[in-house]
């Protein structure tokens, strides 16, 4: 007769680590398509106020940070899924399974505070400079 419990014991072929990981995959990656929309959406006005409302480049900068934080997120996404514990049953998996995935939040997090960082500064520094003049055409 099985126990109530059979799915907790010891998975000797490694299908609880698959498991964990396609779970892992999925929710990394959804978590960080999810991020970098909103981010994209919602940082463009703050970078073409950033960027004295030339919006072109705003757009641009946009793109190339969306872009920056895919390549990061996909990278350590993809280094995390050798290291830490392997899962032998539904316990493990479960703990290890909240431990890649919030460790990605807090690389998304970590990610975000930094570019707002780095534009606050540039918008500080837009602010109190005054407009650069074109220069000058030599012919």
């Amino acid at each position: 007769m099985k126990t109530l419990f059979a799915a907790t014991e010891i998975d000797p072929s490694g299908a609880a680590t698959v498991w964990m990981y396609v779970t892992y995959l999925l929710i990394s990656v959804a978590l960080t398509v999810w991020v970098a929309r909103t981010l994209h959406k919602n940082g463009r006005i703050f970078l073409v106020d950033s960027l004295r409302g030339n919006e072109a480049l705003a757009d641009s900068v946009n793109h190339l940070l969306v872009v920056g934080f895919y390549l990061v997120n996909a990278g350590y996404v993809t280094l995390a899924l050798k290291y830490g514990d392997k899962a032998t049953d539904a316990r493990t998996m479960l703990e290890a399974l909240s431990t890649k995935v919030g460790l990605v939040l807090v690389v998304l997090g970590v990610m975000h505070f930094f570019n707002l960082f780095i534009f606050s500064k540039m918008r500080r520094r837009a602010t109190l400079s005054p407009p650069a003049l074109p220069l000058p055409v030599i012919r």
